[in-house]
């Protein structure tokens, strides 16, 4: 058994793939915990969802709903560029 970490045959587009992927999640992380329910708040507080405001929704219910699809995603995209790129885990 090898225990040597592998290296991509093309690890810069590895690694570019790897922070895209990052930037994007981050990207709605921040729409969504700062932006809908900070920001947004007064905009989205005429719409009516689940019993209350839609801004209300989002900073209480919206914001980890949507953190913990972010976490499958982010799971799932990394597995899928490990595999392209030949580093996945055994």
């Amino acid at each position: 058994m090898n225990d040597t970490p592998r290296r991509p045959s093309d690890a810069p587009g590895y690694w570019k793939a790897n922070v895209r992927t990052i930037l994007g999640c981050l990207a709605i992380w921040a729409l969504v915990s700062f932006g809908f329910s900070i920001l947004l708040r007064p905009a989205l507080a005429g719409i009516e969802f689940g019993g209350t405001d839609l801004g209300f929704w989002f900073a209480q219910q919206g914001s980890i709903i949507t953190f913990l699809i972010l976490i499958f995603f982010y799971a799932w995209r990394m597995n899928k560029l490990d595999r392209q790129y030949g580093v996945e885990e055994d």
